[in-house]
């Protein structure tokens, strides 16, 4: 049986062993290239995802989605959006509802995809909704992938620079490593939620003096 915790302690993280995507990851840099990849992920029957902008470092900075990774169990696609745009094909895949997308923060992610081209959402699963059917509070991918799995999801390359030329092979392997990721956690927790094979633990409450003192040292 599975053992879930609703709020997982972000401190174990560190200890846990790494997940890392190890399937075969194709960048996309022409949009005759982003066609032969939506064609083959259009016939997939989910797919995970995810998006990656050029982090900010002066307020009211702004930067336009760099990058979406699209993937299957085994292969991950990086459309570099900061050199093909959105083309059309693109937007033929995040308009279908008849292949399941799974993401986090999706709200987030398809703004900022909208701010590039407007386009109408197809089908998509929200992984925090998903996860709080069955108890799990957290927010974040990491928490989320730590819980279920015990596995830790690195985020040190979550502030490099997504326009760069070349992306590096440990951006790669980050970027392709968090679309993968929804897949397994919505698979899991759709079989969690069909067998009712799990366990859910709440986390202690510290009470409200405690917490002052805490703070007070």
């Amino acid at each position: 049986m599975t053992t879930v915790i609703d709020k997982f302690d972000k401190k174990k993280i560190a200890t846990l062993p790494r997940a890392l995507f190890e399937g075969r990851i194709i960048t996309i840099l022409t949009e005759s290239e982003a066609e032969k990849a939506v064609d083959f992920l259009m016939q997939q029957p989910i797919l995970g995802f995810d998006t990656e902008t050029r982090p900010c470092f002066r307020k009211g900075q702004t930067n336009a989605v760099a990058l979406l990774q699209v993937s299957t169990h085994d292969t991950c696609f990086l459309f570099r959006l900061n050199r093909i745009g959105l083309p059309a094909c693109i937007i033929k895949l995040l308009e279908d509802c008849s292949i399941t997308k799974v993401g986090l923060s999706l709200q987030d992610d398809l703004r900022g995809l909208n701010h590039r081209c407007e386009f109408t959402p197809g089908t998509f699963i929200e992984l925090q909704k998903e996860v709080h059917d069955i108890g799990i509070e957290d927010m974040s991918l990491q928490k989320i992938y730590a819980n279920i799995f015990g596995q830790k999801i690195a985020k040190n390359q979550q502030l490099s620079n997504w326009e760069a030329d070349v992306l590096t092979e440990a951006q790669q392997r980050y970027a392709a490593t968090d679309a993968w990721a929804c897949i397994r956690i919505h698979e899991e927790i759709q079989h969690l939620k069909r067998t009712g094979d799990y366990t859910l633990i709440k986390s202690p409450i510290i009470p409200v003096e405690v917490k002052v003192a805490e703070t007070a040292k």
